[in-house]
């Protein structure tokens, strides 16, 4: 397994958003797949793909510790099996943009997550940082709030934040206890869970081709890699900075909607863009600064 210096698991986490990014770019390309069949697709390549990778890795000894594996690597596992349908499905009931502004409550929840479970102190520059950044993405999309289906389409995307915390949190925690745990299979654990509660929602099936291929390397690409990566961040980055890291698959995704779909963002959301920008750099300026 990598192990990866403070300054290489932020510029990975930053890569890891600007993949996670593309998932809406991709989307535009489909042809007839509807939501719970691009969840189903993806989710199934992101299992097949682990299934590849992670034995490579880790040879005979990753069956060996996933069936020694203790509670500690399901909860991970279902964890991202809720991160992986949670954002689809809200997205059947609400907007985009009230989605990723529940999205945005992320940092705020890890911080609180991991300073009750495992008494992770949280710096003023981080509880800043949240501050700003949420403040960012809010105005991002003020002007967008509201419509049909926003207290249901928030309650489900509320769980992507929550599961994201515990499980940063559930990662931070095995590494302090010196726990002999590789969370990493927890991904394909999470995709394999995935595929069994979309798939009756799926059906029947009415992507074509073009389709199965977009989400074949979303499935790779967008969550497989990117997904391994980051808990292997979560071993050298604090959980808080790790989920504000991730909040620049926000600004990532506006970009590349603009430039891959001629979407071009309002002045709002180009002034939240800076400010999410300006809290993760500070951050992690500061935090440099002070090792």
């Amino acid at each position: 397994m990598l192990h990866l210096t403070h300054a290489q698991a932020v510029g990975l986490m930053i890569v890891n958003a600007g993949l996670w990014a593309t998932a809406g770019v991709v989307t535009r390309q489909l042809e007839s797949a509807a939501s719970f069949e691009i969840t189903f697709w993806r989710s199934l390549f992101t299992l097949l793909t682990l299934l590849i990778v992670l034995p490579l890795m880790g040879g005979k000894a990753f069956w060996i510790g996933i069936r020694r594996a203790g509670p500690l690597l399901w909860l991970s596992g279902l964890c991202w099996a809720v991160m992986f349908t949670a954002f689809l499905i809200a997205l059947t009931l609400t907007s985009v943009a009230n989605v990723l502004i529940t999205l945005s409550l992320g940092p705020l929840f890890t911080a609180l997550v991991a300073r009750v479970v495992t008494g992770q102190p949280i710096a003023v520059r981080t509880w800043l940082a949240i501050a700003v950044a949420g403040l960012g993405i809010a105005w991002m999309f003020s002007d967008q709030w509201g419509g049909p289906g926003v207290v249901a389409g928030m309650s489900v995307a509320l769980g992507v934040p929550v599961a994201a915390s515990v499980h940063w949190t559930v990662v931070q925690h095995a590494s302090q206890k010196g726990l002999a745990i590789d969370l990493v299979p927890a991904v394909m654990i999470g995709a394999l869970l995935s595929c069994l509660i979309t798939l009756p929602l799926a059906w029947p099936l009415q992507g074509s081709a073009t389709d199965v291929g977009w989400l074949a390397l979303l499935g790779i690409f967008q969550l497989a890699l990117p997904c391994v990566m980051a808990v292997v961040c979560a071993r050298v980055l604090h959980a808080a900075e790790v989920s504000l890291l991730a909040l620049l698959e926000v600004v990532f995704g506006i970009a590349l909607a603009w430039l891959g779909a001629a979407e071009e963002p309002g002045q709002r959301v180009l002034t939240g863009g800076t400010l999410v920008l300006l809290a993760l750099c500070g951050n992690e300026w500061w935090g440099w600064r002070r090792r």
